[in-house]
């Protein structure tokens, strides 16, 4: 069998590891070194360049259904859970708390919520929206697990690495939202992110009451196709009397985005979060928009012309 192995960034060094192994058992095995952002990011392209007749992809679980023979492989990460008894003493006064982490340290929820449970906490573990497929998982884009519960709990404990998750799900809740990082070694509540993000996406908006032209970015990977979201945007700008151009890459590059001039702003629907972090806002010459913040901008510019 003829096949493709894709892995994140932090796994491929296992990539030797794995080749070598299903080259034993008989397979001509082929390694993509491109960046993924996840399973909403497959190599489908080089696999179907080489005629491969599988693409395992590692670290994340499936996203959505492709034409195209995948095999996913989740990579499971046994986190110490020593800072629990440290983040209790963040949680007191809050007796309901919904949990969150990423696919790698789901398999270890059950343990979390039975050291909560002993320690007098009543523990939720939400649904996601779809694209994660297990309950109390959260990627970039579906933040299910936590929304579904903001509203029976007292706060939300996100436990993993980074904050790149956490994040997307502090900014779609309204409860407390505590994080605890076992690598980093690390507990602290980052609910002044919903404030800091509130005030950017405002000035964004409001900086933007003279644009007149925008540039709507559309990825091409298989997650994050929205061609549909980004014909209807255009038609809501060029009603607007401004002008709406659909940009269309892979992956975007920002010097390949600061490169392409004329645009007053661009307009996300690829992946949710871009525009968002702050790496990318610091690297955007120009702002970039939530579909949601450009129909505040043609609203307000309406109001404007009143």
């Amino acid at each position: 069998m003829r096949i493709l192995l894709q892995f994140p960034e932090g796994l491929k060094q296992k990539a030797l590891e794995y080749s070598k192994k299903l080259e034993s058992e008989g397979n001509e095995v082929f390694i993509s070194v491109s960046p993924t952002f996840g399973a909403c990011d497959l190599a489908l392209d080089e696999a179907r360049a080489i005629k491969a007749d599988k693409l395992v992809h590692f670290g994340h679980a499936e996203f959505h259904h492709v034409d195209f023979n995948v095999e996913y492989v989740p990579y499971e990460i046994d986190a110490p859970l020593d800072l629990l008894p440290k983040s209790l003493e963040y949680l007191k006064g809050y007796n309901t708390i919904g949990l969150v982490t990423t696919i790698q340290h789901v398999h270890q929820l059950d343990a979390i919520k039975d050291f909560y449970g002993k320690n007098g906490k009543k523990v939720l573990i939400g649904k996601p929206y779809g694209f994660a497929k297990r309950n109390g998982q959260i990627l970039g884009c579906d933040v299910g697990s936590a929304v579904s519960v903001d509203r029976e709990v007292d706060a939300h404990v996100y436990f993993g690495g980074g904050m790149f998750h956490p994040l997307g799900a502090l900014l779609n809740t309204k409860k407390p939202f505590l994080v605890v990082e076992p690598f980093a070694n690390t507990v602290r509540f980052i609910d002044d992110y919903r404030e800091k993000y509130r005030k950017s996406s405002r000035g964004k908006v409001l900086s933007l009451l003279d644009a007149k032209n925008f540039g709507i970015l559309v990825s091409t990977k298989n997650g994050q196709y929205n061609i549909n979201l980004a014909k209807i945007l255009k038609n809501s700008i060029e009603k607007a009397g401004l002008t709406g151009e659909i940009l269309v890459a892979n992956t975007f590059d920002f010097v390949s985005l600061n490169n392409t001039r004329g645009f007053d702003a661009f307009v996300n629907t690829a992946c949710p979060r871009i525009g968002i972090d702050d790496d990318d806002a610091a690297r955007a010459s120009i702002p970039i928009l939530t579909a949601n913040e450009l129909m505040q901008v043609i609203s307000m510019k309406k109001e404007l012309a009143h």
